[in-house]
């Protein structure tokens, strides 16, 4: 059973600069999430040439890739105007990165082929049939060998877990983000296997934070 089905109307407040901006104010602060992001790192090929960031935000993991793989070139995904607009203070100067207006909730376009698609926190706010569609469609964009790395918020196996989940967050019944489409994890890993990923895992997880992985 998943908990939160109170948030599964299709409600997205990320076109809000404010949502956007409530959300960077705490995003440093979520617990765990460097450890999740350190084990992202250490999945990414040794020489990729080019990674796909879906749901950049201000660009936080797509930096840490950076740094990571200097020689990378990249392409920086988002649909969020204040987003946007923060990706391109960051990497608008950098040729090597790509900055490109999208709506997860719509069929990614024609991007060309990459050896790691990385995500954070991001495609839980799309519905259900939208998530599968689109792993199928980040599958499809890999090249032979390529990985897939989704940094995500995945529902809670039980009530008690969930609120000691929000509670370590430090959010209150309520003030939960009504964006949130949560999934349990086994039903995304499934999905994973039946797409036709390979090596398909969940390589860290801390209560709903959780690192898919799959490999084409």
């Amino acid at each position: 059973m998943c908990y939160h089905s109170e948030f599964m109307e299709n409600v997205n407040l990320w076109t809000s600069a404010d949502h956007a901006l409530e959300y960077l104010a705490r995003a440093d602060k979520i617990p765990h999430r460097t450890e999740g992001e350190a084990v992202l790192l250490d999945f990414l090929p040794t020489r990729p040439a080019r990674v796909l960031d879906l749901g950049s935000g201000a660009g936080r993991l797509l930096g840490l890739v950076k740094l990571a793989r200097p020689e990378v070139r990249a392409v920086a995904l988002d649909f969020s105007e204040l987003m946007l607009e923060k990706l391109r203070d960051r990497f608008g100067a950098e040729p090597s990165v790509e900055i490109v207006t999208h709506d997860l909730n719509k069929p990614l376009p024609d991007l060309g082929r990459f050896d790691a698609v990385v995500s954070s926190f991001a495609i839980h706010h799309v519905p259900h049939e939208r998530k599968r569609a689109l792993y199928a469609e980040v599958y499809a964009a890999l090249n032979p060998g390529g990985v897939f790395l989704n940094l995500e918020h995945v529902s809670s196996p039980s009530e008690a877990l969930h609120q000691r989940f929000i509670d370590a967050l430090e959010v209150r019944r309520g003030e939960e983000d009504p964006s949130n489409k949560l999934l349990d994890l086994e039903s995304q890993l499934g999905w994973f296997r039946e797409i036709g990923y390979q090596n398909v895992d969940c390589v860290w997880k801390w209560l709903e934070l959780a690192l898919l992985t799959g490999a084409k």
